[in-house]
């Protein structure tokens, strides 16, 4: 991985850990802010880094949850509906 990535993944880690500790779930926005200030670049990657950050947590919470349905014979939560899934 290269300088950019390195840093920036880092960095995103760090602040969505950090946005349960002051429970500021737009705390990435702010420190994205003031990185688009210095480096675009820079703030794009780290952008990038938080969602996916983000998405993994989302989708770990999810089967987590289906586990435990399905273990304690309970529903599994639905799954959102995407936009290929009609109406």
């Amino acid at each position: 991985m290269g300088i950019l990535q390195d840093l920036t993944e880092k960095l995103a880690q760090d602040v969505v850990d950090a946005m349960d500790e002051v429970g500021d779930d737009r705390l990435h926005e702010k420190v994205g802010k003031v990185l688009l200030d210095a480096s675009p670049t820079t703030q794009e990657a780290y952008m990038t880094a938080v969602r996916v950050i983000l998405a993994e947590r989302k989708g770990r919470k999810f089967l987590e949850q289906t586990l435990k349905a399905k273990r304690e014979g309970g529903t599994a939560p639905a799954a959102p509906r995407g936009p290929d899934s009609g109406h």
